[in-house]
């Protein structure tokens, strides 16, 4: 019988700290059928463009739509690769330069599951979220990114 999971808070304001990121990692310590964890974290890069370099950058989205989106990924990476659990977070708000906006954590009795997930997740994540980035880019203001 498939496990029916409710929908998660995936989204903070703001970046996600490391100490988040560090609690996060360590309250999994106690899941001893865990063989391993994979985490990708999403950082903000300063580009350089025409206008100036990239300072943040400042997401907003459809959350209920997001929210859904985030669930049906969860669903689908939970069917397709064997996972003992996931964590997704993505922010909203601005974002400064070297701060991380996605922490995707997946664990599995595997290394070759939770590294595959973890790629499929994130992958599904830029296609098929509806979550808007503005870069801030030198005097210029805003600039509508481009999902990469």
């Amino acid at each position: 019988m498939e496990k029916i999971r409710k929908p998660k808070k995936v989204f903070v304001q703001g970046p996600i700290s490391p100490m988040f990121i560090t609690e996060s990692i360590a309250s999994h310590q106690s899941k001893t059928q865990i063989g391993a964890h994979a985490i990708f974290l999403g950082q903000i890069r300063a580009d350089k463009k025409e206008t100036g370099v990239v300072t943040g950058i400042e997401y907003s989205a459809y959350e209920e739509m997001a929210e859904e989106a985030f669930h049906q990924i969860r669903e689908t990476a939970f069917t397709k690769f064997e996972l003992t659990c996931m964590h997704i977070y993505h922010s909203l708000g601005v974002v400064p330069t070297g701060e991380i906006s996605l922490f995707v954590f997946v664990s599995s009795p595997h290394r070759r599951a939770a590294f595959e997930a973890s790629e499929f997740i994130v992958e599904e994540i830029k296609a098929n979220v509806p979550i808007f980035g503005k870069e801030l880019v030198g005097e210029v203001g805003y600039v509508w990114k481009e999902n990469k």
